[in-house]
């Protein structure tokens, strides 16, 4: 078996082969291991580099973002120098400067129930990096509807949750979740913003679980939900149960194949476009002739009054989207209203409260806040 690694691969993995419950055989069993990343930011960072560290052969990452400058505060498998660059091709390129002995696919495209069981194919399992709805339920049907383990983490602000869902053995995510929550409910990191070291901490465990599972030793967190909270330093595992009337892993399942995503979380995938046809957008130009016209216009801020000490528009009124449904009240029917946030995401769904709640005159500030900085305002400060 010592045949099976150069004097190379002998020497850079000499930790492991000390340790009696990894040696020759383990760390063939990692050489010969085959894992797809679901995601290369914040959470996929600490993942492929130890994996890539650790020796797992076969890596694939799927991932059709772009490295940006707001990334580098928590996604450290990317740099200054490859910012610009799809994430999976910079995560490759610093995977493979870890360790070029193991071979990395790269897949810079959404991953959708179009595409999933293709990409999938030949992987032994599978592991979440991603911060949405659509992508980790797409996961978790994938992996059960194919019996492969599911490695999963998540992060909101300074707190962080890690699991292994295997319907095999154990729960799936639709068991402890049957349906997402409500959109706007749980926004993204991007709309709220994390703790920088927070995908730091989940990652490590995700990728730690992916090992013991790839090495069969230890004690995973399948049936288990790990809670990790930064700003008390604690830690909690909770037992999780298999739902017998799970929609695709119980008794009775009634999912049998990938379904849409988008629709059943009635958000988009990342990078969707979700505006709908009874919804109206206006441009940063557009915005700025109807002002210079004299027009009335509201301009309703939706983000957190935290985000002005970064940027603002000049007269606009803070109303944090956590809070509109209960300000309703404030608003006319006649009232030309104009929401933005960041991006535009926020500013959307708070297009959608006040449209289901019978205001007719609403637009949405078409990429948000950090669009009128490039289109309008230069000197404003993006983030």
């Amino acid at each position: 078996m010592l045949q099976d690694f150069s004097s190379e691969e002998i020497q850079r993995y000499s930790r492991h082969l000390m340790i009696p419950e990894i040696g020759l055989e383990g760390q063939r069993k990692l050489k010969n291991s085959s894992v797809l990343m679901v995601g290369a930011g914040g959470l996929g960072s600490p993942i492929g580099l130890y994996l890539a560290a650790a020796g797992v052969g076969h890596i694939g990452i799927v991932d059709y973002d772009r490295v940006e400058i707001s990334n580098l505060q928590r996604q450290v498998m990317h740099g200054t120098s490859t910012v610009g660059e799809f994430k999976a091709e910079s995560a490759r390129q610093r995977m493979l400067d870890i360790n070029p002995t193991i071979h990395i696919d790269t897949f810079p495209v959404p991953f959708t129930s179009e595409n999933a069981l293709d990409i999938a194919a030949g992987y032994q399992i599978l592991v979440d990096g991603t911060d949405n709805f659509p992508t980790r339920y797409l996961v978790n049907d994938l992996c059960v509807l194919t019996g492969r383990p599911f490695v999963y983490g998540a992060v909101y602000r300074f707190e962080g949750q890690a699991s292994v869902f295997d319907s095999r053995v154990g729960p799936c995510y639709r068991c402890i979740l049957p349906q997402p929550p409500p959109p706007g409910v749980a926004p993204g990191c991007s709309e709220i913003g994390v703790f920088g070291v927070m995908p730091g901490l989940v990652g490590l465990i995700q990728a730690t679980e992916v090992i013991k599972l790839i090495l069969g030793i230890g004690e995973t967190l399948t049936g288990k939900l790990m809670l990790l909270d930064a700003l008390t330093s604690s830690f909690q595992t909770i037992q999780i149960k298999k739902n017998p009337a799970c929609n695709i892993c119980g008794d009775d399942p009634q999912i049998t194949h990938l379904v849409d995503y988008t629709e059943f979380c009635g958000v988009p995938f990342p990078g969707g476009h979700a505006v709908s046809e009874n919804l109206s957008e206006i441009t940063p130009c557009e915005l700025v002739s109807r002002l210079a016209n004299g027009d009335h216009i509201r301009l309703i801020d939706v983000r957190q009054s935290v985000e002005q000490q970064i940027s603002n528009l000049p007269g606009a009124e803070l109303i944090p989207f956590e809070t509109l449904a209960g300000e309703l009240g404030r608003f006319s029917p006649e009232d030309q209203i104009v929401l933005f946030c960041r991006t535009g995401n926020r500013s959307l769904r708070a297009q959608q409260l006040l449209h289901e709640a019978g205001f007719q005159h609403v637009w949405n500030l078409r990429g948000g806040i950090n669009a009128w900085a490039r289109e309008v305002d230069p000197t404003m400060a993006q983030y």
